[in-house]
């Protein structure tokens, strides 16, 4: 499954398919890249890991399974409540199964039942992109949905997790590539309930086979790393493990937007909004008038030299769409919420804490090169931080330009 020297290096090994598969991104960072910098920074039980941009929880995840105390912030909340699930194993086993059993039975009996086909309502049917599901398997999951909310379970999250799971990868039409997109073959009908079932229960065995670290401390918060890092203690980070979003045009709501409105975390434009404008500026489609993370780079020659460039081969090339005119503003919008985001975690780390920040040099706008990680190294040192190596994790190419796009690791230290 794996390739050498960065080709591969994002899929998962066999062995690390227990937990981080429940729900996870087609392009996460992989399991054994944490390891790495787990290892490398010599951390322990008594450590404690933040990932602050911490998504479906591949760095939590991993340090739980390691027996490693962590933290981990995410903006969008369909994404938090399945990474908040990945890390708490703390169940009673007959019980969920149980409970699943149940709730299987009874959605299975409510389908088979069904004279009427159940639709989502305007509203919702507008948030999503058309054909993402077809009606049939749309239907079954509606009502299994339903029953699962009003069985008030205290597993709910991890049958919300299962189902999240399976709405993405087995019951819609979508395909992931990295953009989101539509199949061209829909599919018509599918066991919905059982193939829940099944992942319930494979969630189970999940968390019986690591059951030794159930007490290992985990937490996901929801909130949005430039804004809320007050929630935790000073001086409390022995390490961070993350990757942040890329600065490009891939809108991270859309990516989850299908099990976000399924599952009723968003059921308008002003949910969306709402959800989008807690996200590190990184795409057009979530700028916003009143934002004002630039200021935080307002000195910084390298990225008001980067928006300056943008803008002028913008107007070179005569594009004239509204989003084309944010490309610059993205930029400078995107590189401050990092600026602001490394400044406010310094007091939460203890002095001598290492960091490791995956990034991604990037090309979307007008193929001009975004150096992510020379950037954000220069930024980092600006703000105290000691820079202590750049690694390079994987290659992908460009779909764009079929350039090489580095993704790397960029490696920090904090010494108050």
């Amino acid at each position: 499954m794996q390739k050498e020297a960065g080709k591969e290096l994002n899929k998962l090994y066999e062995s690390d398919l227990s937990v981080h598969n429940w729900y996870r991104f087609v392009l996460s960072f992989p399991p054994h890249l944490v390891r790495n910098y787990i290892n490398e920074f010599k951390l322990s039980p008594d450590s404690c890991v933040l990932d602050p941009f911490c998504g479906t929880g591949t760095t939590l995840v991993e340090a739980k399974k390691l027996g490693i105390k962590s933290i981990g912030f995410e903006a969008n909340p369909v994404v938090q409540m399945c990474a908040s699930a990945k890390v708490d194993w703390d169940i009673i086993a007959s019980e969920m199964l149980t409970e699943a059993e149940i709730i299987s039975t009874t959605a299975q009996s409510k389908i088979d039942s069904s004279t009427e086909q159940i639709k989502l309502p305007e509203n919702k049917e507008k948030l999503i992109i058309k054909n993402s599901i077809s009606p049939y398997p749309l239907h079954k999951t509606l009502i299994l949905e339903n029953i699962i909310n009003n069985f008030d379970s205290k597993y709910e999250k991890f049958y919300k997790t299962a189902l999240a799971r399976e709405i993405v990868f087995s019951y819609s039409n979508l395909k992931f590539g990295p953009e989101v997109g539509v199949k061209k073959k829909k599919l018509d009908d599918i066991e919905v309930v059982s193939l829940w079932f099944n992942r319930v229960k494979n969630i189970i065995n999940d968390i019986n086979e690591n059951s030794e670290n159930k007490d290992v401390f985990s937490k996901v918060i929801l909130g949005d790393s430039r804004n809320d890092l007050n929630q935790i203690p000073d001086e409390s980070i022995d390490a961070v493990i993350t990757s942040p979003p890329y600065p490009n045009e891939k809108d991270y709501s859309r990516t989850t937007r299908l099990e976000s409105v399924l599952l009723n975390f968003i059921s308008d434009k002003s949910d969306l909004r709402k959800i989008k404008k807690s996200f590190l500026r990184s795409n057009t489609r979530g700028v916003y008038k009143d934002d004002d993370d630039a200021k935080w780079i307002q000195n910084n020659k390298t990225v008001n030299d980067l928006a300056i460039k943008i803008e002028n081969r913008r107007l070179e090339l005569g594009k004239t769409s509204g989003f084309e005119k944010l490309y610059h503003r993205v930029v400078k919008l995107y590189f401050g919420g990092m600026a602001k985001h490394l400044n406010d975690l310094k007091p939460k780390l203890k002095s001598g804490a290492k960091l490791a920040y995956v990034v991604g040099d990037q090309f979307s706008y007008f193929r001009i090169p975004i150096r992510t990680g020379a950037i954000l190294a220069e930024i980092a040192h600006e703000l105290g931080y000691k820079v202590i190596r750049t690694d390079l994790f994987r290659t992908r190419l460009a779909t764009a330009t079929k350039e090489n796009i580095n993704e790397e690791v960029l490696v920090l230290e904090y010494v108050k």
